[in-house]
């Protein structure tokens, strides 16, 4: 792969990430600067520890689960747009698949890296336009007592069953490891979210593929 690329990709892609942490930092300060309301530091942490135990290994376990497949600047960009999980990941492995090129190749990273580009204009037209029209409805539409509630709680069991059908089809023998080991994971901690139980999947996915190829048992 083109080393001038990479490395360009890497120095863009973390000014971008520095500048947009420093964006979303700003909206909360600006928030405590304008109302005069500063919470003690401690409340902060305090706070923090709560979540922090949960959403920071996740964090470290996505960069290292996702990069791969993403390749470097669909990582960049995937993580600077966000919603990874849910469209941006999808979004590159089917872009790829439907180019017939394999991930962490060049012609992978183009296009996961135009993919994810695309689908972050297009995302954010749509919000826009969505935002604008739905406005004087949008609350009986996602209110809790609607007809449409019990769709919008499907969304992403949706996405990923419509992104797995064709994988689980192909490599069917793959696909038995890890969804078992998902169902008895979920079995003893059915709260666990799609961040933390993707990357346990693709962990187990990995090592059984490994030691399914090496004892002869994959076509």
């Amino acid at each position: 792969m083109n080393s001038k690329y990479i490395d360009k990709t890497h120095t863009y892609g973390r000014v971008w990430i520095f500048v947009t942490l420093a964006l979303f930092l700003c909206i909360p300060a600006l928030i405590c600067y304008h109302l005069n309301v500063f919470p003690k530091a401690e409340m902060v942490f305090k706070g923090l520890a709560t979540v922090a135990v949960v959403f920071y290994p996740t964090a470290i376990l996505e960069v290292l689960t996702y990069s791969p497949l993403l390749g470097t600047g669909g990582t960049y960009l995937g993580f600077v747009t966000g919603n990874i999980t849910n469209l941006k990941l999808p979004v590159a492995l089917n872009a790829m698949e439907s180019a017939e090129v394999e991930p962490n190749t060049e012609k992978g990273e183009v296009i996961s890296t135009i993919s994810i580009a695309v689908s972050s204009i297009v995302t954010t037209v749509i919000i826009a336009v969505c935002v604008l029209a739905f406005r004087p409805v949008l609350h009986n539409i996602t209110d809790k007592d609607s007809v449409f509630a019990p769709a919008f709680q499907q969304v992403t069991p949706a996405l990923f069953g419509a992104l797995c059908a064709s994988y689980l089809a192909k490599h069917w023998k793959i696909s038995i490891l890890p969804i078992l080991s998902l169902v008895v994971v979920l079995l003893f901690s059915g709260k666990l979210g799609t961040g933390v139980l993707i990357p346990i999947g693709v962990v187990i996915s990995l090592l059984g593929a490994h030691i399914m190829f090496k004892k002869g048992w994959l076509d």
